[in-house]
Protein backbone atom coordinates (compact mmCIF):
# COMPACT_ATOMS: atom_id res chain seq x y z
CA UNK A 1 0.00 0.00 0.00
CA UNK A 2 1.23 3.48 -0.90
CA UNK A 3 -0.33 6.72 0.30
CA UNK A 4 0.26 10.01 -1.49
CA UNK A 5 -1.18 13.49 -1.65
CA UNK A 6 -3.60 14.27 -4.46
CA UNK A 7 -3.95 18.02 -4.64
CA UNK A 8 -5.00 20.03 -1.59
CA UNK A 9 -8.06 17.96 -0.69
CA UNK A 10 -7.22 14.45 -1.81
CA UNK A 11 -5.38 11.29 -0.79
CA UNK A 12 -4.53 8.60 -3.30
CA UNK A 13 -4.12 5.11 -1.85
CA UNK A 14 -2.38 2.72 -4.27
CA UNK A 15 -3.18 -0.91 -3.53
CA UNK A 16 -1.42 -2.84 -6.30
CA UNK A 17 0.75 -2.64 -9.38
CA UNK A 18 -1.32 -4.65 -11.87
CA UNK A 19 -4.89 -4.63 -13.16
CA UNK A 20 -5.92 -8.08 -11.96
CA UNK A 21 -8.34 -9.84 -9.65
CA UNK A 22 -6.09 -9.68 -6.58
CA UNK A 23 -5.56 -5.93 -6.83
CA UNK A 24 -9.24 -5.41 -7.59
CA UNK A 25 -10.24 -7.26 -4.42
CA UNK A 26 -7.89 -5.12 -2.33
CA UNK A 27 -9.29 -1.94 -3.86
CA UNK A 28 -12.84 -3.16 -3.28
CA UNK A 29 -12.12 -4.05 0.37
CA UNK A 30 -10.55 -0.69 1.05
CA UNK A 31 -13.34 1.18 -0.75
CA UNK A 32 -16.13 -0.61 1.15
CA UNK A 33 -14.35 -0.31 4.50
CA UNK A 34 -13.65 3.43 4.28
CA UNK A 35 -17.19 4.11 3.09
CA UNK A 36 -18.61 2.13 6.03
CA UNK A 37 -16.26 3.87 8.48
CA UNK A 38 -17.42 7.33 7.35
CA UNK A 39 -14.42 9.27 8.67
CA UNK A 40 -15.27 12.89 9.58
CA UNK A 41 -14.57 15.25 6.72
CA UNK A 42 -14.45 12.63 3.96
CA UNK A 43 -16.62 13.80 1.05
CA UNK A 44 -16.20 10.89 -1.34
CA UNK A 45 -14.21 7.70 -1.98
CA UNK A 46 -13.60 6.94 -5.65
CA UNK A 47 -12.30 3.47 -6.60
CA UNK A 48 -10.28 2.78 -9.74
CA UNK A 49 -8.20 -0.04 -11.25
CA UNK A 50 -5.37 -0.03 -8.69
CA UNK A 51 -6.21 2.71 -6.23
CA UNK A 52 -8.79 4.72 -4.33
CA UNK A 53 -9.01 8.50 -4.22
CA UNK A 54 -10.27 10.01 -0.98
CA UNK A 55 -11.69 13.52 -1.34
CA UNK A 56 -11.92 15.41 1.94
CA UNK A 57 -13.06 18.76 3.34
CA UNK A 58 -9.97 20.70 4.51
CA UNK A 59 -12.00 22.38 7.27
CA UNK A 60 -12.86 19.05 8.87
CA UNK A 61 -9.98 16.71 7.96
CA UNK A 62 -6.39 16.79 6.79
CA UNK A 63 -3.86 14.59 5.00
CA UNK A 64 -1.89 13.62 8.11
CA UNK A 65 -4.87 12.46 10.19
CA UNK A 66 -6.49 10.53 7.36
CA UNK A 67 -3.19 8.90 6.38
CA UNK A 68 -2.67 7.81 9.99
CA UNK A 69 -6.18 6.36 10.13
CA UNK A 70 -5.59 4.38 6.92
CA UNK A 71 -2.36 2.88 8.26
CA UNK A 72 -3.86 2.07 11.69
CA UNK A 73 -6.87 0.26 10.19
CA UNK A 74 -4.95 -1.65 7.49
CA UNK A 75 -5.39 -5.04 9.16
CA UNK A 76 -9.14 -4.47 9.53
CA UNK A 77 -9.85 -3.67 5.89
CA UNK A 78 -7.42 -6.28 4.52
CA UNK A 79 -9.31 -9.00 6.42
CA UNK A 80 -12.75 -7.61 5.59
CA UNK A 81 -14.97 -10.23 3.88
CA UNK A 82 -16.33 -9.17 0.51
CA UNK A 83 -20.02 -9.43 -0.40
CA UNK A 84 -20.89 -11.52 -3.42
CA UNK A 85 -20.82 -9.39 -6.59
CA UNK A 86 -23.98 -8.93 -8.63
CA UNK A 87 -24.07 -10.65 -12.02
CA UNK A 88 -25.50 -9.29 -15.29
CA UNK A 89 -26.07 -10.64 -18.78
CA UNK A 90 -26.05 -7.94 -21.47
CA UNK A 91 -27.60 -8.79 -24.86
CA UNK A 92 -25.56 -7.42 -27.77
CA UNK A 93 -26.22 -7.11 -31.49
CA UNK A 94 -22.79 -7.57 -33.03
CA UNK A 95 -21.34 -6.33 -36.30
CA UNK A 96 -22.95 -4.62 -39.28
CA UNK A 97 -24.46 -1.22 -38.54
CA UNK A 98 -24.27 -2.05 -34.83
CA UNK A 99 -20.52 -2.75 -34.89
CA UNK A 100 -18.80 -0.56 -37.50
CA UNK A 101 -15.30 -1.53 -36.31
CA UNK A 102 -15.83 -5.28 -36.48
CA UNK A 103 -13.94 -5.53 -39.79
CA UNK A 104 -10.93 -3.77 -38.26
CA UNK A 105 -10.98 -6.08 -35.23
CA UNK A 106 -11.12 -9.12 -37.52
CA UNK A 107 -8.24 -7.84 -39.64
CA UNK A 108 -6.11 -6.94 -36.61
CA UNK A 109 -6.76 -10.20 -34.76
CA UNK A 110 -6.87 -12.58 -37.74
CA UNK A 111 -10.21 -13.95 -36.51
CA UNK A 112 -13.56 -14.15 -38.25
CA UNK A 113 -16.45 -12.02 -37.01
CA UNK A 114 -18.10 -15.03 -35.39
CA UNK A 115 -14.85 -15.97 -33.67
CA UNK A 116 -14.52 -12.42 -32.31
CA UNK A 117 -18.09 -12.64 -31.00
CA UNK A 118 -17.44 -16.02 -29.39
CA UNK A 119 -14.27 -14.80 -27.69
CA UNK A 120 -15.87 -11.57 -26.49
CA UNK A 121 -18.97 -13.30 -25.11
CA UNK A 122 -17.11 -16.20 -23.48
CA UNK A 123 -15.57 -14.13 -20.66
CA UNK A 124 -17.10 -12.98 -17.39
CA UNK A 125 -15.85 -9.41 -16.96
CA UNK A 126 -15.35 -7.42 -13.79
CA UNK A 127 -16.40 -3.80 -13.47
CA UNK A 128 -12.96 -2.45 -12.57
CA UNK A 129 -14.07 1.18 -12.65
CA UNK A 130 -16.90 3.52 -13.61
CA UNK A 131 -16.09 6.83 -15.23
CA UNK A 132 -15.43 8.92 -18.34
CA UNK A 133 -19.17 9.60 -18.37
CA UNK A 134 -21.93 8.60 -15.91
CA UNK A 135 -22.35 4.83 -15.85
CA UNK A 136 -19.55 3.93 -18.29
CA UNK A 137 -18.11 0.57 -17.13
CA UNK A 138 -14.46 -0.32 -17.67
CA UNK A 139 -14.65 -4.10 -18.00
CA UNK A 140 -11.81 -6.57 -17.96
CA UNK A 141 -9.87 -8.49 -18.54
CA UNK A 142 -10.28 -8.85 -22.32
CA UNK A 143 -8.95 -11.99 -24.00
CA UNK A 144 -5.62 -11.14 -25.68
CA UNK A 145 -6.84 -12.70 -28.92
CA UNK A 146 -9.07 -9.68 -29.52
CA UNK A 147 -6.67 -7.04 -28.23
CA UNK A 148 -6.91 -3.93 -30.42
CA UNK A 149 -5.50 -0.40 -30.09
CA UNK A 150 -7.68 2.63 -29.55
CA UNK A 151 -8.78 4.73 -32.50
CA UNK A 152 -5.95 6.96 -33.74
CA UNK A 153 -8.53 9.72 -34.09
CA UNK A 154 -11.68 9.39 -31.95
CA UNK A 155 -14.96 9.41 -33.84
CA UNK A 156 -17.31 12.29 -33.08
CA UNK A 157 -20.37 10.23 -32.22
CA UNK A 158 -21.41 6.65 -31.46
CA UNK A 159 -24.95 5.57 -30.48
CA UNK A 160 -26.05 4.95 -26.93
CA UNK A 161 -25.33 1.34 -25.95
CA UNK A 162 -22.30 0.93 -28.23
CA UNK A 163 -19.98 -1.87 -27.08
CA UNK A 164 -16.32 -1.17 -27.64
CA UNK A 165 -12.84 -2.68 -27.27
CA UNK A 166 -9.60 -0.93 -26.34
CA UNK A 167 -6.42 -2.80 -25.50
CA UNK A 168 -7.37 -5.34 -22.80
CA UNK A 169 -10.70 -3.77 -21.86
CA UNK A 170 -14.24 -3.69 -23.12
CA UNK A 171 -16.90 -1.15 -22.26
CA UNK A 172 -20.38 0.18 -23.04
CA UNK A 173 -21.22 3.79 -23.92
CA UNK A 174 -24.28 4.76 -21.80
CA UNK A 175 -25.04 7.79 -24.00
CA UNK A 176 -24.50 8.98 -27.55
CA UNK A 177 -21.02 10.46 -27.40
CA UNK A 178 -17.58 10.74 -28.96
CA UNK A 179 -15.62 7.49 -28.79
CA UNK A 180 -12.04 6.31 -29.03
CA UNK A 181 -12.74 2.59 -28.67
CA UNK A 182 -13.37 0.08 -31.47
CA UNK A 183 -17.13 -0.48 -31.67
CA UNK A 184 -18.15 -4.11 -32.32
CA UNK A 185 -21.80 -4.09 -31.29
CA UNK A 186 -24.63 -2.43 -29.44
CA UNK A 187 -26.94 -3.23 -26.57
CA UNK A 188 -30.42 -1.83 -26.05
CA UNK A 189 -29.99 -2.17 -22.28
CA UNK A 190 -30.13 1.18 -20.51
CA UNK A 191 -27.05 1.74 -18.35
CA UNK A 192 -27.82 5.05 -16.69
CA UNK A 193 -31.11 6.71 -15.74
CA UNK A 194 -30.83 10.05 -13.94
CA UNK A 195 -34.55 9.94 -13.08
CA UNK A 196 -34.44 6.71 -11.09
CA UNK A 197 -32.20 5.50 -8.28
CA UNK A 198 -29.88 3.68 -8.41
CA UNK A 199 -28.91 5.79 -11.40
CA UNK A 200 -26.26 3.41 -12.77
CA UNK A 201 -27.06 -0.16 -13.76
CA UNK A 202 -23.59 -1.31 -12.69
CA UNK A 203 -21.63 -0.88 -9.50
CA UNK A 204 -17.90 -1.17 -8.95
CA UNK A 205 -17.11 -4.90 -8.60
CA UNK A 206 -20.10 -6.32 -10.52
CA UNK A 207 -19.66 -9.20 -12.98
CA UNK A 208 -20.85 -8.93 -16.59
CA UNK A 209 -21.34 -11.40 -19.45
CA UNK A 210 -22.26 -10.45 -23.01
CA UNK A 211 -24.80 -12.53 -24.91
CA UNK A 212 -25.24 -12.38 -28.70
CA UNK A 213 -28.78 -11.36 -29.57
Amino acid sequence: MEIERFGEQGIRVILGTAVDDRTHEQVRRFFLYIRSLQPPGVIDVIPSFRSCLIHFDRDRADYERLSSLIVKTEREWIEMPLPQPRRFEIPVRYGGDYGPDMDFVCSYSGLSAQEVIEVHSSVTYRVFALGFMPGFPYLGILDKRIYVPRQETPVLKVPQGSVGLAQLQTGIYPFESPAGWRIIGRTMKRLFDHDQEPFSLFNFGDLVRFVQS
